[in-house]
């Protein structure tokens, strides 16, 4: 028996770029739905969404904000996962404390290995 397929998206894109929010939450959502893994890895700018609070100021058009997509990703199964160097780059402004409870702190390490098993990457 094959082994679950699996993919990992990477969110850079901070608030600044509600655009590229919602593609990594409802790709991550549709692999579920196609028995494929889903992981989505915030560092850089892009761990900001993670920051209580904040996925709930975004909403485009018709979508639900942000949050509540988020709500529905994790719901179903994908992984969250905040960069634990990113928060060392933001200077200590932010903290574990700070982030969405479904959020994983993991450092740059995990990454790497998730890049290594995944099937297929994608960047945001």
């Amino acid at each position: 028996m094959s082994e679950k397929k699996k993919i990992l998206y990477v969110q850079t894109s901070g608030p600044a770029n509600p655009e590229r929010q919602y593609a990594p939450l409802i790709l991550a959502q549709t692999a579920v739905a196609m028995d494929i893994e889903p992981t989505i890895f915030y560092l850089g700018l892009g761990l900001k969404m993670l920051l209580k609070g904040e996925a709930e100021k975004i909403k485009i058009g018709a979508f639900p904000t942000v949050k509540e997509v988020m709500e529905q990703a994790i719901s179903q199964g994908v992984k969250i996962i905040a960069c634990q160097q990113s928060m060392q780059l933001f200077g200590g402004e932010i903290s574990p404390a700070d982030l969405t409870e479904e959020a994983v702190v993991a450092g740059a390490a995990t990454l790497n290995d998730l890049a290594l098993d995944a099937d297929g990457t994608l960047t945001f």
